[in-house]
């Protein structure tokens, strides 16, 4: 099976081509300002390809495959709320599957990467925000209202949602604020790991709302393994504290047994690309 696969984002459209399940001829073009010039920039990639058996698309947005559009709200605009499916299988002559780029990311750890032997998982993405996914019988679970692995909207401590305080982005902005020191996350990683305290106390505030969210996804969904995504993921201190604190939350409850596994991911960048074509798998067969 031979497929063109795209990741579309905000500034950008990743593309590869997915053959017996590699990714290869990857590269990436400009977000088009019109869906007349997204297909038509498609196209030219397709071209290069050659003879393909399908078209599979990671995208921001509330993928509706029943209804087969893109419900809900972008930075990418005119993807929403028109007949997307129908409209690029007209346009490629092949079929097309559209999931969400979280969902995708998600998809491609169960089905190739990290929770490949796992029944009921949980995917967290920790960017700029908190996304992530949810897989039950290793089926993917998006909710009522395609709402499920909204993980950045919880309320770890009643108040503040997960995104602001649960992300190295977001607590090195407040470190810069308190300090009047600019730094990123990945110096705030680094002046902690260097001895400095009140970047140290930072951090273990984003671990605690971190793993107060993550006990409660262990004791309402009870997944067998939690897979935490994005680049903060390269650092085996973040998976260790969480770890740590899940089991601790765990422990004072006397629930330590159905402590899950906690670990990074397998794929980084090409996350979004791979898991679009091996969602592409699984529905086409």
């Amino acid at each position: 099976m031979v497929l063109a696969v795209f990741d579309i984002g905000g500034s950008a459209v990743k593309y590869g081509t997915w053959k017996e399940k590699a990714l290869s001829n990857q590269g990436s073009f400009k977000t088009p300002a019109t869906f007349s010039e997204m297909v038509a920039e498609m196209k030219e990639v397709i071209a290069t390809i050659g003879a393909i058996d399908g078209v599979a698309i990671s995208s921001p947005g509330a993928v509706n495959v029943a209804k087969r559009r893109i419900d809900g709200i972008s930075a990418v605009e005119y993807l929403h709320n028109r007949p997307i499916f129908d409209q690029l299988e007209a346009a490629f002559g092949v079929p097309v599957t559209i999931e969400n780029d979280a969902n995708c990311a998600g998809i491609s750890e169960i089905e190739l990467g990290a929770g490949t032997k796992a029944q009921n998982a949980v995917f967290v993405v920790i960017g700029t925000g908190i996304g992530g996914s949810i897989f039950i019988n290793r089926k993917i679970y998006k909710g009522s209202h395609l709402f499920g692995g909204e993980f950045g909207l919880m309320k770890p401590f009643g108040k503040s949602i997960l995104s602001p305080i649960g992300t190295a982005v977001n607590k090195a902005r407040e470190f810069s604020e308190a300090t009047s020191r600019q730094v990123n996350g990945r110096m705030l990683f680094e002046l902690a790991d260097n001895g400095d305290e009140m970047a140290q106390n930072y951090l273990a505030q984003m671990y605690d709302a971190l793993a107060l969210s993550l006990y409660d996804m262990q004791v309402s969904i009870d997944p067998e393994i939690i897979i935490i995504g994005g680049g903060i993921s390269v650092r085996s201190e973040v998976i260790e504290n969480i770890k740590g604190r899940i089991f601790d939350l765990l422990k004072a409850e006397g629930v330590e047994s159905i402590m899950p596994e906690v670990v990074a991911c397998k794929f980084k960048n090409d996350a979004n690309l791979i898991g679009a074509a091996a969602n592409f798998e699984v529905l086409q067969g």
